[in-house]
C-alpha cells in the first residue's frame, strides 16, 4: 500500500539524494581525483580513457537535471550505462564497498533507486517532471 500523503515528498527525497550523490560523484573525479587521475583509473580497468570528460560532463548536468526535477526520470535512466560501468570496474573486489578499492553494493543499489525514481516520478517541487519513460504500461497496485 502506498500512501499518497506522503509519496510525493519521498520521491523527493529519492530525487534529491541521487542527484547529490551524482553530483558529488563528478566533483570527486574533477577536484580530488582529477581528470587525468579519473583517466589512469580507466585505463587501469580495461576501460576506454576518452569517455573521462563525458562521463563526469553526465554526471554533474545528470545530477542537476535530477535536483531540479527537469526531466529527473529520463536522467536517471540515461545515467544508468555509467553505474553498469561502476559495477563491471568494482565487481573483483566483492560485494562489500568497503573491501579494499570497493565492491560492487553501492552502484547496484544506485542502479535500483535510479530504477525506483524513473518508475515513481521526481515528486513534490520539481521543475518539470517527465512523463513515465514506459507510459503506456499500466500496473495495477494494491
Amino acid at each position: 500500500m502506498i500512501d499518497e500523503r506522503f509519496a510525493p515528498y519521498a520521491a523527493t527525497l529519492l530525487r534529491l539524494s541521487l542527484a547529490t550523490m551524482w553530483i558529488t560523484h563528478a566533483l570527486l573525479k574533477l577536484l580530488v581525483f582529477t581528470i587525468s587521475g579519473f583517466e589512469g583509473y580507466l585505463a587501469s580497468q580495461g576501460m576506454p580513457t576518452i569517455i573521462a570528460v563525458p562521463v563526469v560532463a553526465l554526471e554533474i548536468a545528470g545530477g542537476i537535471l535530477i535536483a531540479i526535477g527537469f526531466h529527473g526520470r529520463i536522467a536517471s535512466l540515461t545515467l544508468l550505462p555509467i553505474l553498469a560501468g561502476a559495477t563491471l570496474a568494482h565487481a573483483a573486489n566483492g560485494w562489500v564497498f568497503s573491501n579494499a578499492n570497493g565492491g560492487w553494493e553501492y552502484p547496484v543499489f544506485l542502479i535500483a533507486m535510479s530504477l525506483v525514481h524513473a518508475m515513481l516520478g521526481d515528486g513534490a517541487y520539481a521543475l518539470k517532471p517527465a512523463s513515465a519513460p514506459a507510459a503506456s504500461i499500466r500496473l495495477k497496485t494494491a
